[in-house]
């Protein structure tokens, strides 16, 4: 099975930058694991949209999955009470 190519967005990279080291060095491996399963055990599909998300503790992951390029485009990341807003 091919490996994905990982792609942040403009404000999903300033919202990584802004974490601490300790809580954004779990999530980094979060997305690095969706280079080899872009659907790990737990995602879930969002209603609404073609968007997907995994948890990491108390922070959400919100990405694309485009199958045809193999590419996961990483949307947004943040503390669950705020990431859906």
């Amino acid at each position: 099975m091919p490996n994905y190519t990982i792609l942040l967005t403009k404000k999903a990279q300033k919202q990584l930058d802004k974490l601490s080291d300790n809580i954004a060095q779990p999530i980094i491996e979060a997305i690095s694991n969706l280079e080899i399963e872009p659907r790990p055990n737990g995602f879930i599909k969002l209603k609404g949209r073609e968007s997907y998300r995994i948890r990491v503790g108390n922070y959400r992951i919100i990405y694309e999955i485009i199958d045809e390029e193999l590419i996961i485009d990483v949307i947004a990341l943040g503390h669950r009470k705020n990431i859906y807003k």
